[in-house]
């Protein structure tokens, strides 16, 4: 497996943390490695959406933060429906703006 590799050279060049991202975790091979990695101070997290179906066994996993995508599965099949443009989607720029502001008061 890449990451563990790429963990390792990571740790050694001093990294305190190491975060794995993926869009669709599919975890083929199963969970062994990814234990004795995670206990190995491989990694911190793995960060994955919830595209696929993510087994009772992988969300326990004190490693492993499920990403809700539904909001935004949501929002691009509404738009879809309505005819609108994706851009507004693609480029959240506006949206993060307005969400700075409204965190700010």
């Amino acid at each position: 497996m890449p990451f563990m590799y790429e963990g390792r050279q990571l740790k050694g060049l001093g990294a305190k943390r190491v975060f794995i991202f993926s869009t669709f975790g599919l975890f083929t091979s199963g969970l062994e490695k990814f234990d004795k990695a995670y206990a190995d101070g491989l990694f911190t997290r793995i960060f994955a959406t919830n595209l696929i179906h993510q087994k009772e066994e992988l969300l326990e996993k004190e490693y492993y933060m499920s990403v809700n995508m539904g909001r935004y599965i949501a929002a691009i099949i509404d738009t879809m429906n309505k005819g609108e443009s994706m851009q507004e989607l693609s480029k959240p720029a506006l949206r993060i703006k307005e969400t700075i502001e409204k965190y700010k008061g």
